[in-house]
């Protein structure tokens, strides 16, 4: 539904407009708007050059979902322990994975209840790591010992660490 602009919506684009400076190569003068309509202004703004998007925080496709949102925050917030932490910083993709498996199992039979596993970003913030281990902690050999896991908080690492948390150990 379009409608007419107002003359404070022409005063508040004008503004935007005057802070917006052309790439190299393009020309300076900014498209005006048609027929003074909002869709116009609405169009304008979507051709013009955007940031990427935020990610969404990284998990495993299949196994463990995500930490409960009472127990991310109070391991964000330092109130529940964690137990251990993993950094995979330098390894290689096989030697991550059979570090990954050793300390969790070794975390679990030790009785944690929550890891903190780093990854890193990786050079443009897409690493190798931290697309695989998600996964890695979703396989079949590890759901008897990992019950959810979530993107760590920036104090822990933030897009480069994930929470685990670990399913409790059988009294038997």
């Amino acid at each position: 539904m379009k409608r007419p602009l107002r003359p404070d919506d022409l005063r508040l684009w004008s503004a935007v407009a005057a802070t917006v400076h052309p790439l190299a190569g393009r020309s300076a003068s900014p498209p005006s708007p048609a027929a003074g309509t909002l869709g116009a202004i609405r169009r304008t703004a979507i051709a013009a050059p955007q940031a990427p998007a935020p990610r969404k925080p990284v998990v495993a496709r299949s196994g463990p979902g995500l930490i409960e949102p009472q127990r991310h925050q109070r391991l964000a917030r330092e109130r529940d322990p964690i137990g251990a932490r993993l950094d995979l910083h330098g390894l290689d993709q096989d030697r991550a994975r059979a570090a990954l498996d050793g300390f969790l199992l070794r975390a679990w039979n030790e009785g944690y209840r929550a890891v903190l596993v780093i990854t890193g970003k990786g050079v443009q913030g897409d690493g190798v790591l931290r697309r695989r281990v998600p996964d890695w902690l979703g396989a079949a050999h590890l759901s008897p010992i990992v019950a959810g896991v979530s993107e760590a908080h920036r104090r822990h690492g933030g897009e480069g660490a994930l929470y685990v948390a670990l399913k409790r150990r059988s009294r038997g």
